[in-house]
């Protein structure tokens, strides 16, 4: 994507060169450790792709979107995952389009050094999945404070993390006009949260992933933290969602290419009953379908990410860009496994981690089924189905 851009180009070749010094074998051990990639995500953060959607007047590098997109799809493409660091990316548009002077003064320096990390979004709840407006942890005004009660489920990254952005409903869901009214956003600060009202315990899942449950128990928060206006939030959170789907479908694009560069080597390479099992139509075509859908997810990547830097709608294009980028990704991780046969089951080849980590984009951020309601409503004009 983007590779008619001579900025795109250049930090496509940096990521690149960078990511050459994380090769398959350090994926491979943190994923069989279970351990988070500090090493990886701290040279992205010295090298400035942190910090690249942060304005040059807080110590960013100013790019658009297309920039972070580049940068998540070059880290999948050499087989690494950007998962660990990329809620930094989408979680940025919230705080920079609503944040205060105040606010991003005081933070956004600290994360574009590197020195400060916003990785966890604390939004999901176990009650309530991806029915965000049915969320029930409160922030309650008390003077200069909100407290906030409740908990959160698949808050990645936040053993991790100094920041959070956190949507907490102010206000009862029955005494709003609106159900998207009378949530709001704030900032967390978990260096002094943790152990003072905020507790996190690790999930353990099929994939290394680092994500947790974290627990709200009268929890201060000062007022100044508040993002925006009170009872926004949901609308300030949406705004983050469109470019959250964009980086995904990117990241999805960089594993669909690399599964595919993987698959079309092994089966140029392997020799069974004296030919090479590439001529055989039963191994080309599903890798040549799932080159051609990646192909055509890429277009609908870039589509959706200029609509989204130009501030149009891109609400339909983000979608639709996830979702296409997904099946391809998934696609092609099954062609790769199967050209594979018993091989592709086996640690060293790799292709089962990068298969386990692409098979979440089926349902995370947003699950499948979700898009496409949001099509049939909100494109096609169909009748809301829930």
């Amino acid at each position: 994507m983007f590779d008619d851009d001579q900025d795109m180009t250049s930090i496509r070749d940096g990521i690149k060169s960078l990511c050459e010094i994380f090769p398959d074998k350090y994926w491979r051990e943190k994923d069989r450790s279970r351990s988070y990639p500090e090493e990886f995500v701290k040279a992205l953060s010295d090298h400035g792709y942190l910090g690249c959607l942060i304005p040059e007047e807080y110590g960013g590098s100013g790019q658009k979107l297309r920039a972070a997109a580049v940068i998540l799809e070059e880290i999948h493409r050499s087989g690494g995952n950007g998962a660990a660091c990329h809620a930094q990316m989408y979680i940025m548009g919230t705080l920079l389009r609503h944040g205060s002077e105040e606010q991003k003064k005081k933070y956004l320096p600290g994360i574009a050094e590197g020195s400060l990390r916003l990785q966890a979004f604390g939004v999901t709840e176990p009650g309530s999945g991806t029915d965000t407006l049915s969320l029930k942890t409160t922030a309650r005004k008390n003077g200069d404070k909100f407290i906030i009660n409740g908990q959160k489920v698949w808050t990645s990254r936040a053993e991790h993390s100094d920041l959070m952005l956190l949507l907490a409903r102010t206000e009862d869901r029955e005494k709003v006009k609106k159900r998207t009214e009378g949530l709001s956003v704030f900032i967390v600060d978990m260096r002094t949260a943790l152990d003072n009202g905020l507790t996190v315990r690790p999930i353990r899942t099929m994939l290394n992933h680092a994500t947790t449950e974290v627990f709200f128990d009268e929890l201060e928060v000062p007022q100044e933290n508040l993002v925006g206006e009170q009872g926004n939030g949901f609308r300030y959170i949406m705004d983050g969602m469109n470019a959250e789907r964009i980086l995904i479908a990117s990241e999805c694009i960089g594993d669909s290419r690399w599964f595919t560069a993987k698959s079309t080597g092994y089966a140029n390479d392997r020799v069974v009953f004296d030919r090479p099992i590439g001529k055989n139509q039963g191994i080309q075509f599903p890798i040549a379908q799932a080159y051609a859908a990646t192909e055509a997810a890429a277009l609908m990547t870039e589509k959706a990410a200029i609509l989204y830097e130009d501030g149009k709608r891109s609400g339909a294009e983000a979608n639709m860009a996830k979702l296409l980028a997904s099946e391809a990704s998934w696609k092609a991780a099954e062609a790769c496994m199967q050209t594979h046969g018993g091989f592709g089951f086996a640690e060293e080849y790799d292709v089962e981690r990068k298969y386990r980590e692409t098979r979440l984009y089926q349902i995370a951020p947003i699950s499948t089924n979700l898009i496409l309601s949001y099509i049939a409503e909100h494109v096609l004009g169909l009748p809301r189905s829930y």
